[in-house]
């Protein structure tokens, strides 16, 4: 990304002493601790940014911190982090500037994926919010509304350069299936009930032909995945009950050649910035009706994510990469939600029009115990958010029927 000029240096004096009361609401402008990382050029890296408030009066919940706008070193995607079991903030938002010009403030969601409370991956996870891609800024300015939680970090994610592998594949509109050979992953000891067991090496016990066919895959070489950035083996799943539709909530002005970058930096916040193992999904849709691997130890491999908090030991989730609020879920994107809830469910034989007994490890909807559930549901039937976005929630019953249908086509 090219470089641009700098945003004049923020002040804390000035900021402090522009503190407005509007009504019953006190604006708090905050300075970042920004010579403490700022780079050599002056500006903010891309990077985490620890963001520490002055101590000032404030007024119940309507207190809104500031940072003030602050120049940065190029990134393309921008999110806020903060400690677990901190407060969480009643709302985050962010603006960005680009070309010299600044963006409108957009609103930054709470961010409800995330690995299993009970898991090692997640007793060390941090809490934050969505990520929101922007492409190519170099100043930010952050507003949160409420309580300020403990620990707050601003993450700038600048996902580098594509490999000529992913810079082939985001152009490319098709591409052939792919099976990589990756590490062999480990089972997790869990505390929930017994539930249908596989064999050692993840696949179903039973013995039928598994009919439905693998989907066109395009890899994590593909998307020029940083195998360095991994922390830890993949984890087995014991078995596949259900299939968890997410959507980012990151943006949809992206082009095709953007979204190995995309991935890239969901990987990299994910990882470094809210401490999991991996990238949080097992897949990835964008919304020009590409499948792309996420998380890492095989494809056809059950494979434990970091996508639906109290759900992800007996489950597969696929994000499609954008905003469904508002934004229409196109049917290339159903038809490729299609093929990979029919490849992944009929290997064990289950229905996808159906319910299916499940055991939760706690969420936010659902406390620890048993829940029966849609096999293919959205992340908002586990969890308090509005993911994935309302118009690709009205699309879920059609992709039930429609992947049930695509599953007798090929017994």
């Amino acid at each position: 990304m090219s470089r641009r000029p700098s945003l004049p240096p923020v002040h804390r004096r000035r900021l402090l002493g522009g503190a407005a009361v509007v009504g019953a609401a006190v604006t708090v402008p905050l300075a970042a601790r920004a010579s403490a990382v700022r780079s050599d050029s002056g500006r903010l890296p891309a990077d985490e940014v620890p963001l520490d408030a002055p101590r000032s009066a404030t007024r119940g919940s309507d207190t809104t911190w500031r940072t003030g706008p602050m120049a940065t070193e190029d990134f393309a995607l921008v999110g806020l982090t903060w400690r677990a079991g901190a407060t969480d903030p009643r709302r985050v938002r962010v603006r960005t500037r680009r070309a010299g010009s600044w963006s409108a403030w957009r609103t930054l969601p709470l961010l409800e994926d995330g690995p299993d409370p009970t898991s090692a991956e997640g007793r060390a996870a941090r809490r934050g919010t969505q990520p929101l891609w922007v492409g190519s800024a170099d100043g930010v300015e952050v507003a949160v509304d409420g309580a300020r939680p403990d620990g707050l970090r601003l993450s700038l994610v600048d996902p580098g350069r594509d490999t000529a592998a992913a810079a082939r594949a985001g152009a490319d509109p098709g591409d052939e299936p792919t099976d990589e050979p990756t590490d062999e992953p480990t089972e997790e000891p869990t505390d929930e009930p017994g539930v249908e067991p596989t064999d050692p090496s993840g696949e179903p016990t039973s013995k039928a032909k598994v009919r439905a066919p693998q989907p066109d895959l395009r890899s994590r070489k593909d998307w020029g995945a940083d195998e360095s950035w991994r922390d830890g083996k993949p984890v087995l799943c014991r078995t596949i009950q259900q299939v968890h539709v997410h959507h980012t909530a990151s943006g949809n002005d992206y082009s095709r050649k953007d979204v190995p970058a995309l991935i890239r930096s969901f990987y990299r916040y994910h990882t470094r910035s809210l401490g999991w193992s991996d990238i949080g999904y097992n897949f990835l849709v964008d919304r020009f009706g590409r499948t792309w691997v996420g998380r890492a130890g095989g494809p056809s491999r059950p494979i434990r994510g970091a996508h639906t908090l109290g759900f992800n030991h007996t489950s597969v989730g696929v994000a499609v990469i954008g905003n469904y609020e508002s934004a229409a879920a196109v049917d290339r994107i159903v038809t490729a939600i299609v093929r990979l809830a029919a490849w992944k469910l009929d290997r064990y034989d289950r229905k996808p029009r159906g319910r299916t007994r499940v055991y939760s490890h706690g969420s936010d909807k659902y406390p620890k115990g048993w829940v029966r559930l849609k096999v293919i549901d959205g992340h908002r039937d586990t969890n308090d958010t509005a993911c994935p976005g309302d118009r690709l929630y009205a699309r879920l019953p059609e992709i039930r029927k429609r992947t049930h249908w695509h599953v007798k086509r090929w017994s």
